[in-house]
C-alpha cells in the first residue's frame, strides 16, 4: 500500500477523499470482504460497487458529492458499516460516516512551528468535564488563563469517537473522527487554532493497544486482532501477525493524520505495554521514524510520549543505541514515590514505595527499577535510565490515572491537608522533568475524577462494571464505588471554576502560578540536568535537600520537611549567598507567615534551615 505525497510530506489515503472535479474517491483496505460497496445516504440515496485491487483495497470514485454528504460501506451487499477511517461520526459509532475536505477549514496558524520539548509544562485535561458545556470550543475561553497560569502545552485526553457521550476516551471505536458530542472536526480544529494562537502546544492522547468493545466494526474489514496476546482492555492489536503490515499502516496513519489535517504539537501514546510486537521491527520503532519524518517535512517540532509501566529504557533511547526512539514517557514513579511518602499509601504497587530514598531516585536516577525485586510483581523488574536527559520524563503528583484508579476517584486534595499538597507542587513543578498538571490541580479542586462510560449495550455495561471493581482490585472497596454508567458520576467530575475565588483555592492557585513562574526564570530549576541535581535525605528525621544547578554556573537550593513536627533541616556548605525566593509557609499561599526561614543562607559552614511540618523552601543565586 503506497501513501499519496503532497507538498506536505504525505496525506491520508484512505477514507473519503474529496476531489477537485466535485468527486469523491472513496477507499478501503478490506481482505476479509469480497464484495464491497459505497452507499451514498440522504434525499437521493445512491450504492456504487468499488473495484478490488491485488493488495484488498476496494476503491471508487463517485461524481456529485460533496464534503458534508453521509455514507455507509455495505459489505457483502448485505451489512451497512461506518467508514473505518472516518472523519466524522456525527450519529455516533454505529451511524453513516459524513465526507470532511481537511482542505475547507481556515487556519491561522501559519506562523507556528511548535515549541521545543524541554519547554514543556502540561495541563492534561478532559473535554468532557473540563467545562459545564463539555465541548472543545468551551476549553477555548480558559486558554488564556492557563497561558497566564504559565502552561505552554495542554493535553487532551482521547478524543476519537465513543458509543455514546460520556466516555474517558479509551473506549474509541471509530479512530479518526473527533467525538461528535464534542463538536466533532470543526470544533477540535477550532481549539487547536486558538491554543496555537496563544502560543500553547496540543498534545493529543491516543490508543494503539486495543480498541473499543461497541461499534467496533474493523473486525469485519480485516484481521486487526490477534488471538497470540491480550491485554486487560480486550484483544490486543494484531501489529505482528498475518495481515499485519495494513494494521500497522492503519495505526500509523492515524498518527500522521492528528500531525498533519489537525495541527497537534505532541501525542501521547497511552498503555504501550499493551502493544504486542515480537517482529524484526516494532511498531513503536516505525511509528517514532515515520511521524519525524512527516514533522520535518512540516518543518513544525513534533513529538511522541508515550506512557508504559515496563521501565524499559528502549522506549525513550536512541534508535543508535538499539532504541523506539520515542521522545519521552510519563515518569509514574515519580508519582508512587511522593504519592506513597506525603499520603502513606502501601495498596497495590504501592507496597514498593514509601522511602524518600525512592523519591530521591526516581529524581536522579529516573526510573526506581532497575533490575531490582519488586514485592508487587514478585519478580525482577526494570532497567535503569540514569542516563537519559530529564526531558525525556514526565512528572507529576496527579493525572487521570491516578486520581481514579490509585485514589478511588479521590484528588489529592482531599486525601492530604494543604501542607503537602504544596511540597507536591515544589517537587512536581521544580523537579528536572517536563511536568503535567492535572485539571483542577492548580487551585485545588475538591470534585473527584471516577471512570465514567455510556454503553447502550446493557449487558456491556453489566461487564464494564464488574470489570471495573476487578481492575481497580486493592484499591477497590464497596462503600467508595460509583457506577460508570451512572450520569451523577460523570456529573461529579466537573470542574466547578468559582472555586477560585475562594480564598483557600486562591492561594493554591498563587503558589502553583509562582512555582511555574520561577521554573521558567531560572534556568536551575528549569533545565532537565538530572545530572546536575544533587540530594541530600534523612529517612528517619523526613527531610530532603535537592540542589539543582545549571551548566552556566547558577544553582538553585529545595529543601523539604515532610515530617509532620517542625525542624531544623541542615543545608550543605556553600561558596555563594542564597537568596529565599520562595516558602510554602507564606500567608499569600495560605501559610502561617511566621516564623519564616532566614532571607539570605550567608556563604560558609553547614546551616540549620528552619521549617514547619510539611513545608518547602526555594533558594536561589
Amino acid at each position: 500500500m503506497s501513501d499519496r505525497s503532497t507538498e506536505r510530506g504525505w496525506e491520508l489515503q484512505f477514507g473519503a477523499s474529496v476531489r477537485g472535479d466535485d468527486s469523491v474517491e472513496f477507499r478501503v483496505w478490506a481482505p476479509k470482504v469480497t464484495n464491497l460497496s459505497v452507499r451514498i445516504v440522504g434525499e437521493q440515496p445512491r450504492t456504487i460497487r468499488m473495484t478490488r485491487s491485488l493488495d484488498s483495497e476496494f476503491a471508487a470514485t463517485v461524481p456529485q458529492v460533496n464534503e458534508g454528504a453521509d455514507y455507509f460501506y455495505l459489505l457483502e451487499g448485505e451489512r451497512e458499516r461506518p467508514d473505518p477511517v472516518s472523519r466524522w461520526q456525527p450519529s455516533g459509532v454505529h451511524g453513516p460516516s459524513r465526507i470532511v475536505d481537511p482542505a475547507s477549514f481556515r487556519w491561522f496558524d501559519h506562523g507556528w512551528s511548535g515549541i521545543p520539548l524541554q519547554d514543556f509544562i502540561i495541563y492534561e485535561l478532559h473535554t468532557g468535564t473540563f467545562t459545564r458545556e463539555g465541548t472543545f470550543e468551551s476549553v477555548i475561553p480558559r486558554l488564556p488563563y492557563l497561558r497566564d497560569l504559565g502552561i505552554t502545552a495542554i493535553e487532551i485526553m482521547p478524543v476519537a469517537e465513543v458509543p455514546g457521550n460520556r466516555n474517558w476516551g479509551y473506549d474509541g471505536a471509530s479512530l479518526y473522527a473527533p467525538q461528535s458530542s464534542y463538536g466533532g472536526p470543526i470544533g477540535l480544529k477550532r481549539l487547536v487554532n486558538a491554543c496555537h494562537e496563544l502560543g500553547l502546544a496540543v498534545v493529543l492522547d491516543v490508543v494503539y493497544n486495543h480498541l473499543g468493545p461497541e461499534g467496533n466494526y474493523l473486525p469485519e474489514f480485516a484481521s486487526c486482532f490477534t488471538d497470540a496476546h491480550h491485554t486487560p482492555w480486550g484483544k490486543a492489536i494484531n501489529f505482528d501477525g498475518p495481515e499485519s503490515d495494513g494494521v500497522r499502516r492503519f495505526v500509523i496513519d492515524n498518527a500522521l493524520y492528528w500531525l498533519t489535517e489537525y495541527h497537534v504539537d505532541a501525542l501521547r501514546l497511552d498503555a504501550i505495554h499493551g502493544i504486542y510486537d515480537f517482529g524484526a521491527r516494532h511498531i513503536l520503532d516505525e511509528l517514532s521514524e515515520t511521524f519525524q519524518t512527516q514533522a520535518r517535512h512540516l518543518q513544525r517540532q513534533a513529538w511522541l510520549i508515550a506512557e508504559s509501566d515496563l521501565e524499559d529504557v528502549r522506549i525513550i533511547n536512541p534508535r543508535a543505541a538499539g532504541g523506539y526512539a520515542i521522545d519521552a514517557q510519563w515518569h509514574d514513579d515519580f508519582h508512587h514515590a511522593l504519592y506513597a511518602l506525603l499520603t502513606g499509601g502501601r495498596e497495590g504497587f504501592l507496597m514498593d514505595f514509601g522511602a524518600i530514598a525512592d523519591l530521591s531516585k526516581s529524581i536522579t536516577d529516573g526510573f526506581v527499577f532497575d533490575w531490582k525485586y519488586a514485592r508487587y510483581r514478585r519478580r525482577h523488574f526494570g532497567s535503569s535510565s540514569k542516563d537519559r536527559p530529564g526531558q525525556q520524563f514526565v512528572g507529576f503528583i496527579q493525572n487521570h490515572d491516578q486520581i481514579a484508579n490509585t485514589s478511588r476517584g479521590k484528588r489529592l486534595s482531599t486525601l492530604v491537608p494543604a501542607g503537602q499538597q504544596k511540597i507536591a507542587a515544589v517537587l512536581t513543578l521544580c523537579s528536572p522533568f517536563l511536568p503535567l498538571l492535572f485539571m483542577g490541580e492548580e487551585y485545588g479542586e475538591t470534585a473527584p475524577f471516577l471512570y465514567f462510560t455510556s454503553f447502550d449495550d446493557p449487558d456491556l455495561a453489566a461487564a464494564v462494571r464488574e470489570g471495573r471493581k476487578k481492575e481497580l482490585g486493592t484499591h477497590y472497596s464497596k462503600g467508595d464505588f460509583s457506577d460508570p454508567q451512572a450520569l451523577a458520576t460523570f456529573e461529579r467530575c466537573k470542574l466547578d471554576w468559582l472555586k477560585t475565588a475562594i480564598s483557600s483555592h486562591a492561594e493554591i492557585l498563587r503558589l502553583y502560578r509562582e512555582l511555574i513562574s520561577l521554573r521558567k526564570q531560572y534556568p536551575s530549576l528549569g533545565n532537565g540536568r538530572k545530572d546536575l541535581s544533587e540530594i541530600q535525605f534523612d529517612e528517619q528525621a523526613k527531610w530532603l535537600v535537592m540542589k539543582r544547578s545549571d551548566p552556566a554556573g547558577s544553582s538553585a537550593l529545595l529543601v523539604c520537611n515532610f515530617s509532620s513536627g517542625a525542624q531544623s533541616v541542615p543545608v550543605a556548605a556553600h561558596t555563594q549567598p542564597r537568596r529565599l525566593v520562595l516558602w510554602t509557609g507564606d500567608a499569600v499561599y495560605g501559610g502561617s507567615g511566621a516564623p519564616g526561614p532566614v532571607e539570605t543562607l550567608a556563604p560558609g559552614s553547614p546551616f540549620g534551615l528552619s521549617l514547619a511540618g510539611f513545608e518547602g523552601a526555594i533558594f536561589v543565586c
